[in-house]
């Protein structure tokens, strides 16, 4: 399949079940919802060596959010409920709960699974916490030296979909990352419930699975499309011309979210001259049972039959 000059392989990122929490961030301006999302989904780029995989989706405005403040969505994944429990207690507790003038509510209100978060958190109120209905939901007054901290008792939690990706390779490392950063800015802005659990959405340093020399190794690097290895491996996936190469990671709530987010950034990354081709890595069914081809987000994010 070929975009304007840019080749783009008819292949399939292979992506994996995680269970996957939504929340959202409530505060005073846009700048303390940023602050206190950026701060709840550090560390979570990959479960590889992560304690999660976390990401921002969205800003939401005052008409968005329960409280009519500005508002941000974030999404926390883990491999099973507990694990995903015990992220969403430690991130909210130790990021949210500290951060000025925030509150915390359900980003899945709909959902009907749920686990404890309200609770727990407000227990830092040291008995002088008090549960109540306040906008329609059941939250927890807990207070701070501020004045009061305000966080709903249960969040909804669904089986998510992690490791949908695409690769980028280019001429250049300036038509590499630019293509990238574009990609990026489409699957956020154009898609709906995904997150990019990277830094900046870009992965600069692609994985395989396991190890060539080293066995305790559960990833290592994708040797297959490292440039400055294309004269040393004999199997190598890097094209003549090609300098740089990135990767674009992508987590959602379900399988059609990943693949719309997947078709626009392919079609932001083949529009940046020096792009030479898109493609995405898949393990051979090891790694996962999501398959999103690359030609079907294509057409999703088209808007054409798939």
């Amino acid at each position: 399949m070929k975009i304007g000059n840019v080749e783009v392989e008819e292949t399939f990122a292979e992506a994996f079940p995680m269970y996957a929490s939504r929340i959202l961030i409530t505060a005073r301006d846009k700048e303390w919802c940023l602050t206190a999302a950026r701060a709840a989904t550090g560390f979570a780029s990959s479960i590889t060596m992560s304690p999660a995989e976390a990401g921002i989706e969205r800003l939401l405005s005052e008409s968005e959010t329960p409280d009519g403040r500005p508002g941000v969505l974030i999404h926390i994944y883990q491999r099973s409920v507990p694990e995903v429990q015990m992220q969403v207690l430690a991130r909210i507790g130790q990021c949210v709960l500290t951060c000025a003038t925030t509150a915390v509510f359900d980003g899945l209100p709909d959902v009907k699974r749920k686990i404890g978060m309200g609770k727990a958190v407000a227990k830092f109120g040291d008995g002088f916490e008090k549960k109540e209905k306040i906008y329609g939901r059941n939250m927890w007054r807990v207070p701070v030296m501020e004045g009061e901290f305000l966080i709903e008792d249960k969040v909804g939690i669904v089986k998510g979909v992690a490791g949908g990706n695409i690769i980028i390779l280019a001429e250049s490392h300036d038509a590499g990352l630019e293509a990238a950063m574009k990609a990026v800015e489409a699957a956020g802005s154009k898609a709906r419930d995904i997150v990019l659990p990277f830094p900046g959405g870009i992965v600069r340093s692609g994985s395989k699975v396991g190890s060539l020399k080293y066995p305790k190794f559960i990833a290592t690097t994708n040797h297959l499309l490292c440039p400055t290895l294309r004269e040393k491996v004999k199997d190598t996936l890097i094209p003549p011309g090609v300098r740089s190469v990135f990767e674009i990671v992508i987590n959602g709530l379900n399988v059609d979210a990943v693949k719309l987010a997947t078709g626009h950034a392919i079609l932001a990354a083949a529009s940046v001259d020096g792009v030479v081709k898109i493609t995405s890595a898949n393990y051979g069914g090891r790694l996962g049972p999501y398959k999103i081809y690359t030609h079907e987000a294509v057409k999703m994010a088209k808007g054409e039959p798939v």
